[in-house]
């Protein structure tokens, strides 16, 4: 007996033997009726689903290349990788589909059309695509700068988060793809302006679904590591897809976080990506990364040499200056002929004494001439100077002068004083006035 294979596309033996297709009808017509003893067949469960899957709808995914098999004419095997989770899916094509995949290539960002489809013989779900176009660069850009504003508003970006580089570092953490040129070109460049210096390399992927937690990780490390002083992140030129990992929000987030002093030298000059932003320093390339984080040794020997060439210059003004000073003091009359410091004094003594005899003898001058106004006053109005002019002065016996005849009485003695002598006489007879 032989039953029609619904699922199965075919027809099977009817046979209950071990191992053998069992009957259709005796299938469990849904998933929730399976048991342990009465279970699906593979390519029941396979077909089941693949006739669901096929009733979904088309859709436009985006994502980026990290790998592509269009070895073939005529098909087209891609892996997709969504541009910010760790999430990929298949896609294949076939005909028109793997003529416009031709053109793409691994890293590249690219818009895919398709249908979900299952592979029955491996119950493999994949996309079937039937256009692929490139992601253009005015996408990306405005992608990253949505990124940039609201990172920017969060103020990862502000300049008040940024620390300044240590003038001497003695060890530096570069994170970089192995054998890459920027880490040459960073680490020959370093060692020739700085020979003393010590590095911690990172071996990172710069590119592809792989770089932004790879870099994230390296940038935790080199920060947990107190030996580190200034961390560089590094990558040679490329295109703009080539570098849109260092833009990716995590890679950001971890600089912005980061507490030891970054650089990031990512591209040439004209390159930018949002990990400059967050950056302590931006460099334009990891040649010029290198001549930011150390300094110069000849520079610096120059530097020395100047500064002790400037050292002795003003040591040799000072001590000349102080050798002019003490000379100008042992030459100074004070020391050659002491006795000149007398000299001053002596002059204000002898004009004190000479000003103090001309106001001394002033003084007596005046005073003489006082005194001799007094005496003339004196001499004129004193007696004698009456009795020099002829007249004469009366006293009684008892010597007081008589200026009224009343006071003498007939026969009193009177005592009359001369100019020269003095006469007694006794009064004779009294006239009343």
């Amino acid at each position: 007996m032989y039953w029609n294979n619904e699922y199965g596309g075919g027809t099977q033996p009817a046979d209950n033997a071990v191992g053998a297709p069992r009957p259709l009808d005796e299938l469990p017509k849904y998933a929730r009726d399976t048991t342990p003893e009465h279970p699906w067949p593979v390519h029941l469960l396979s077909r089941k689903w693949h006739d669901v899957i096929e009733r979904w709808p088309t859709v436009w995914i985006e994502g980026q290349i990290v790998e592509i098999n269009a070895r073939r004419a005529t098909s087209v095997y891609i892996t997709l990788r969504d541009s910010f989770e760790d999430v990929s899916i298949s896609v294949n094509g076939f005909g028109a589909f793997a003529q416009m995949a031709r053109g793409f290539k691994q890293g590249d960002r690219v818009v895919v059309h398709g249908k979900a489809d299952l592979w029955v013989k491996q119950t493999r779900l994949s996309l079937r695509g039937d256009d692929i176009r490139k992601v253009g660069v005015g996408d990306l850009k405005e992608q990253i700068d949505e990124l940039r504003r609201k990172l920017k508003g969060e103020g990862l970006f502000d300049e008040s988060n940024k620390v300044p580089l240590p003038e001497f570092p003695k060890n530096i953490g570069l994170v970089c793809a192995p054998q890459a040129r920027a880490e040459g070109d960073v680490i020959t460049n370093v060692m020739l302006r700085w020979p003393t210096v010590d590095f911690t390399v990172c071996h990172v992927h710069v590119q592809g679904p792989q770089c932004p937690p790879e870099v994230v990780d390296a940038i935790a490390r080199l920060d947990a590591d107190p030996n580190v002083d200034v961390i560089i992140v590094a990558r040679g030129g490329g295109s703009f897809e080539d570098l849109i990992g260092f833009s990716d929000e995590r890679v950001v987030r971890a600089t912005a976080a980061c507490v030891t002093p970054i650089v990031s030298a990512i591209g040439h000059e004209d390159d930018w990506t949002l990990i400059d932003l967050a950056a302590d320093m931006r460099a334009s390339t990891p040649t010029d990364a290198a001549k930011r984080v150390v300094p110069d040794v000849r520079e610096q020997q120059r530097l020395i040499a100047n500064a002790i060439g400037t050292m002795r210059m003003r040591i040799g003004a000072m001590v000349d200056n102080e050798t002019r000073l003490v000379e100008g003091y042992a030459n100074r009359p004070s020391l050659t002929r002491p006795q000149t410091m007398l000299d001053p004094y002596e002059r204000q003594i002898d004009d004190a004494v000479r000003t103090m005899r001309i106001g001394l003898t002033r003084i007596v001058d005046d005073e003489q001439l006082r005194v001799e106004k007094l005496e003339a006053t004196l001499r004129a109005l004193s007696p004698q100077s009456t009795l020099d002019r002829g007249y004469a002065v009366l006293q009684t016996a008892d010597g007081h002068v008589v200026d009224d005849a009343s006071a003498v009485a007939v026969g009193d003695d009177i005592t009359v004083t001369l100019r020269r002598g003095a006469i007694v006489a006794k009064a004779t007879r009294i006239v009343e006035a």
